[in-house]
């Protein structure tokens, strides 16, 4: 009988104290769980568009280059891919037949003019009739119209670059015929200044157009490989309609690109700032934990255990995350170890920088 009464009692022990030692609360002699830890901060943080929309880069105005006069082409006078300023002549359409159209039409219209003048004297002498007068000074006048328009044809001889630009990639050479208009020359881009096309969906566009009229829009831009701050610009334009297809309202950005670091039909990732959160309070986005109820986060106490603390959370900017309600500037938050701790566990916490992580 006593063996029977007295083997089940040993497990029955241990169980209690087993269970004892389970214990979640902060009691002298349980173990502290190691964990890592931040300070809630108060700063400022942009209001952004998220996920940052994919935008490619266009010419701010790209002009293809025709002649308006036919002819052999004389001369190239710039490099393939080259910067051109404003009114740098480009072209040269030889002006030899033009030349000679101008001295035979000036010519007979010196010869025409000194008719005129010996029929103007012969009608005030009442020799010879108003139409003969008549028809002797719309010979003239219609020859000075067609000396104005040789002269403004040889101007055309000379091609010259309507804007600072970008030259492309050389359609006819040196000694090519020109027909024109129908022949293209050459392209050529603005990039100084550039724009960047984007979409956003339709459900930011209220709020673009009301900061808009409160403040200009800050647009950056970066890209693959790129070397030193992104590119800074700023929204420009905003459609006129949303595609019903894809729900996205289509904008411009224009950047000054004084660096030529955009270039036309570039894909750039870009980043709309609508406007800023000022003196709110962050913490790294990690301490934010989600529970049944809602977000929380483990805050560190001064008697080394930590409070559940359910909070209310706002937008997320390069990690950290803004806390709305439930949590003050200064406190410290658990940023990592949370799957160890439950309410008024005993913790031990080791700065974000300790060589010694949790285990």
């Amino acid at each position: 009988m006593k063996t029977n009464i007295f083997i089940p009692m040993v497990p029955a022990i241990a169980a209690v104290i087993l269970t004892g030692g389970c214990s979640g609360g902060a009691h002298k002699g349980t173990a502290s769980a190691p964990v890592l830890a931040a300070k809630a901060i108060t700063t400022n943080v942009p209001v952004q568009i998220d996920p940052p929309p994919v935008g490619h880069v266009m010419a701010y105005s790209s002009v293809t280059v025709h002649s308006q006069v036919g002819g052999i082409l004389q001369q190239v006078h710039f490099q393939e891919g080259s910067e051109v300023e404003s009114n740098a002549l480009l072209f040269t359409i030889d002006p030899r037949p033009l030349q000679a159209a101008l001295a035979r039409d000036q010519a007979q219209l010196e010869n025409a003019t000194a008719q005129f003048n010996r029929d103007q004297k012969l009608l005030e002498a009442k020799i010879e009739s108003q139409d003969q007068f008549d028809a002797s000074k719309a010979n003239r006048d219609t020859l000075a119209a067609t000396v104005h328009s040789d002269e403004l044809n040889l101007s055309f001889t000379e091609i010259r670059a309507p804007f600072d630009g970008v030259t492309g990639g050389l359609l006819l050479h040196q000694g090519n015929v020109v027909k024109a208009p129908d022949d293209t020359l050459l392209t050529i881009n603005q990039i100084h200044p550039i724009y960047v096309q984007f979409g956003v969906p339709e459900q930011y566009l209220p709020e673009i157009r009301r900061e808009m009229q409160e403040h200009p829009l800050k647009v950056s831009a970066s890209y693959e490989n790129m070397n030193g701050e992104p590119p800074q610009g700023e929204l420009t334009f905003v459609d006129n309609s949303v595609d019903p297809t894809t729900g996205m309202i289509q904008l411009k950005a224009t950047f000054p690109n004084e660096d030529s670091v955009l270039w036309p039909g570039q894909f750039v990732t870009l980043t709309l700032t609508l406007s800023e959160l000022t003196n709110v309070v962050v913490v790294p986005s990690q301490a934010v934990q989600t529970g049944q109820t809602g977000q929380f986060i483990y805050v560190a106490k001064s008697d080394q255990t930590v409070e559940e603390r359910p909070v209310t959370i706002g937008i997320t900017y390069n990690g950290e995350t803004v806390i709305a309600n439930g949590l003050k500037a200064g406190e410290t938050v658990v940023t990592d170890g949370q799957l160890r701790l439950s309410p008024g566990a005993a913790v031990s916490v080791k700065s974000a920088n300790s060589s010694t992580n949790a285990p």
